[in-house]
């Protein structure tokens, strides 16, 4: 009875993360990050620009998830170091320093995380901060090579910081269904399906070349 009351509460948990996923999927536009007019003005524009690009949205989720596989201190760890070494990422964006391939990096990114997903992959904590670390600055070059056009370009970063963090939460929360056997299942097929989205993501990039 206690097998089958776990089993009921996965499938119950496995059906509200497939929800969660479709509604992000639903918030971004088909295009890829970064390529919605008009960019930015202020906290508000700030806030929504995350959402409006599913690799943006992908990424954030897969910290929260696999941080949350790894456990203490990783859960917040990983989730902590993105936003940070993306900020290093935004100046080098602002600055217009040139970074090969950042969009390439940043779709790349829903695949390798989302492989970590699915693999449960459980590397050193300084090797997977490093791979959440590489990526981030791709995602943050792209995001800073835009706010010199931002009316209010604090209150921007403002605005997407916390919007990023709200996503990494989002991540973890999911992330915890690891703590059921069947839970873990649910989760490695999710980190399937992030790392098969940004693959497609990849393949869309490669066809505007």
């Amino acid at each position: 009875m206690q097998w089958e009351a776990q089993l009921d509460s996965s499938s119950k948990m496995a059906v509200r993360v497939s929800c969660l996923l479709a509604a992000l999927v639903l918030a971004a536009t088909p295009a890829l990050a970064h390529t919605t007019a008009g960019v930015a003005l202020g906290f508000e524009s700030g806030f929504i620009h995350p959402l409006t690009g599913l690799d943006h949205i992908l990424a954030m989720v897969a910290v929260g998830i696999w941080g949350a596989q790894l456990g203490l201190p990783a859960i917040w760890l990983l989730p902590v170091t993105f936003p940070l070494v993306m900020s290093i990422g935004g100046v080098l964006g602002v600055r217009g320093v040139p970074i090969p391939g950042v969009e390439f990096g940043v779709a790349a990114s829903a695949v390798v995380l989302g492989a970590m997903i699915l693999l449960a992959a459980r590397p050193p904590l300084w090797v997977a901060a490093i791979v959440v670390g590489a990526f981030a600055i791709f995602h943050g070059h792209a995001h800073g090579a835009e706010l010199p056009h931002a009316a209010r370009p604090l209150a921007f970063g403002a605005g997407f910081v916390l919007s990023t963090g709200l996503l990494h939460l989002t991540g973890i929360s999911i992330g915890l269904l690891n703590k059921w056997q069947l839970g873990g299942r649910v989760l490695r097929v999710t980190g399937a399906v992030i790392s098969v989205v940004g693959m497609f993501l990849l393949l869309e990039l490669a066809k505007g070349i």
